[in-house]
């Protein structure tokens, strides 16, 4: 056809099916029998493509001129420019016995050759040829293109014993990795990678090695070995391999898995640190003084402190030499030094070294001044100073014996002292830039002077015959001691900076009417005090008084309702023209004049004045009331 033809609509060719029959089949692109046509013309695919294992179906399609028929139909294939014949057709349509068209070869009634289980080797040309008796001759070829998936991609070996370890100090290209795609057809393709960027070959950086090998079964094992020239900068890189193949017409690709490699350099740069940082050390902390260097493999560490004269004690033994870790404990004012770490290659032989100052932080010398020192007595004052020493700036608070903070700043002033002020005082001095750095001092504040008596047990009311407890407590400094005048059993305790003194007794005719003596004594002086025993009244007298205020009460209630009621009557006229006698003579009949007098009132006055032992005057034993209207 010309070009001009090839915008006509195409057509369908048949091909013979029985006795001069044809079957369909679709004209190739741009290709059409022209009505002259007086030959034999084949029809078949460029290529077949088709996975190893499956099977390749290879179509001839022809046409005969004159809607003739053919006489025979050969299949055959390419193998180094000479054709072998697989399957011969006659006219009949049924393959000759003596042919290789046979187990994995078969031809369909379409004339189609189909191969079955198909292998690496079945890759070939394979070529259709028709003949057609007096129109000639006609054949075309496909190529069978066979497709295998190899496995995925590993690195079958990586430099070794020593893993993937590799040295910088040499420029030289070292073997990196060696990557292996195993049973692919066609033959693939590997490039390499660093961390995702594709390498190329670039002389003395980077040389990549590729081997071929075909297997038996056709298929292709592919392997290639990366070298490359590798720095310090590599310790962190990633290397993988891609293979790359062609399936079914499209370009695919597997990817390895990533490999890290180490690499061994010398170090250049060493780094001491203390640890906790070295301005919040204080006495008493364990410090880390950890060396870093950063070669790969790590250099063996010394560590080393200065000591006077400029010369250095060797701490290595202290330390792991290994890690880079010196380890203080329990640290002190004179661990506080320059420290130096020393790295030694034992390649090349080079010395790295690094110092750091320690500073350990502290506070001593605490102590406190009293002003005056003199023995104080109750109502004295008395000025506290705490002082200190430290390389920091120091704060001070003032607690009592209980823990109470009662001042801050380096001096405490008490005024107005007494025995209760509290013994003992303590000056808490604090870092405040160093947590938890801090001392405290006790003092004692003695305030002296002869005992106080602060409570007895008077007066006490008691029966004859009866056990009684006699309770004395005092407070002094020195402590003092507790004497009775009485005799008994005694028993002391401390309570509250007091001393106490419980006196059991038997209360006798002497004891209630003299009473007992408390006696407290110490050095600087005594103190005494007289407990008074009263005796305690029977029920009866006590029911004798309740009575007697209770019928007072009720008198006192009646006549004041009386009054109300004779006012509200109009019988009492009141008035504030002033007092009348209440003996005058004249009084006319309508005044009235009450007078109450209760002899049980002088009864209960007298009961009450045997009660508490006291006389009252005869005005205050009776009771009188006078109203006057």
């Amino acid at each position: 056809l010309g070009d001009g033809d090839r915008d006509r609509p195409r057509l369908s060719f048949l091909t013979s099916s029985d006795t001069g029959g044809f079957s369909v089949f679709p004209a190739p692109d741009g290709l059409c029998p022209t009505a002259a046509a007086s030959k034999v013309e084949v029809f078949m695919p460029a290529v077949v493509e088709v996975e190893s294992g499956d099977t390749a179906r290879i179509e001839c399609n022809f046409y005969i001129p004159g809607n003739g028929s053919y006489t025979y139909i050969n299949w055959s294939y390419i193998d180094r420019n000479n054709r072998v014949r697989v399957c011969h057709i006659t006219g009949s349509g049924i393959p000759e016995e003596s042919t290789d068209c046979k187990g994995r070869l078969s031809v369909g009634e379409d004339k189609a050759l189909s191969i079955s289980r198909v292998t690496a080797q079945d890759a070939r040309t394979f070529v259709c040829q028709v003949g057609a008796g007096s129109h000639g001759v006609g054949e075309n070829h496909t190529e069978l293109h066979v497709y295998r998936e190899g496995e995925a991609p590993s690195h079958a070996r990586l430099p070794s014993p020593h893993g993937s370890t590799l040295c910088s100090r040499f420029s030289l290209l070292l073997q990196i990795a060696q990557c292996v795609s195993r049973n692919s057809f066609p033959l693939p393709n590997i490039t390499w990678h660093k961390n995702g960027e594709q390498l190329q070959p670039e002389e003395k950086m980077v040389k990549i090695l590729a081997t071929l090998t075909r297997e038996s079964s056709g298929l292709y094992t592919v392997s290639s070995t990366l070298f490359a020239h590798v720095t310090r900068q590599d310790r962190n890189s990633l290397y993988h391999c891609t293979v790359h193949y062609w399936l079914l017409g499209q370009r695919r690709a597997m990817e390895s898995q990533k490999v890290n490699i180490t690499v061994f350099y010398p170090a250049q740069h060493v780094k001491l640190h203390v640890m906790p940082s070295s301005t919040l050390v204080k006495e008493g902390d364990d410090v880390k003084l950890v060396c870093e260097a950063d070669g790969n493999p790590a250099p063996v560490f010394s560590f080393y402190k200065r000591e006077l004269e400029n010369s250095w004690q060797d701490l290595s033994s202290l330390a792991d030499t290994n890690n880079g870790v010196l380890n203080l404990h329990g640290v002190t004012k004179s661990s506080s030094g320059l420290y130096r770490c020393q790295t030694l290659d034992l390649d090349d032989m080079r010395q790295l070294e690094k110092d750091v100052e320690l500073v350990v932080n502290y506070i001593e010398g605490v102590r406190v001044k009293m002003e005056p020192s003199s023995p104080l007595q109750e109502g004295d004052s008395v000025r506290l100073s705490c002082d200190a020493h430290s390389p920091v700036a120091l704060d001070y608070q003032w607690r009592d014996e209980k823990g109470r903070k009662v001042g801050e700043g380096n001096q405490l002033f008490l005024s107005n002292l007494t025995f209760e002020t509290s013994n003992n005082f303590s000056c808490k001095v604090i870092a405040p830039s160093v947590p938890g750095l801090e001392q405290s001092k006790q003092v004692a504040v003695a305030v002296q002077g002869k005992p106080r008596i602060v409570a007895i047990s008077s007066p006490l009311y008691v029966r004859q015959d009866e056990v009684v407890n006699l309770t004395c407590k005092a407070i002094a400094f020195p402590r003092p001691s507790v004497h009775w005048n009485v005799n008994g059993t005694a028993h002391e305790y401390i309570e509250n900076q007091h001393i106490a003194s419980n006196l059991t007794v038997r209360v006798n005719h002497d004891l209630l009417r003299a009473g007992a003596m408390c006696r407290v004594s110490n050095a600087l002086g005594v103190s005494e005090k007289h407990i008074q025993l009263l005796d305690q009244k029977t029920p009866e007298s006590k029911g004798v008084i309740i009575v007697a205020i209770i019928v007072c009460i009720l008198v006192v209630a009646v006549l004041g309702s009386v009054i109300y009621f004779l006012h509200k009557k109009g019988k009492i006229p009141c008035g504030r023209a002033g007092k009348q006698d209440i003996t005058k003579p004249e009084a006319r009949k309508d005044k009235i004049v009450v007078e109450v007098k209760s002899d049980k009132l002088s009864e209960e006055a007298g009961l009450l004045q045997g009660a508490n032992g006291e006389k009252r005057p005869a005005a205050d034993q009776v009771g009188q009331s006078v109203v006057r209207c």
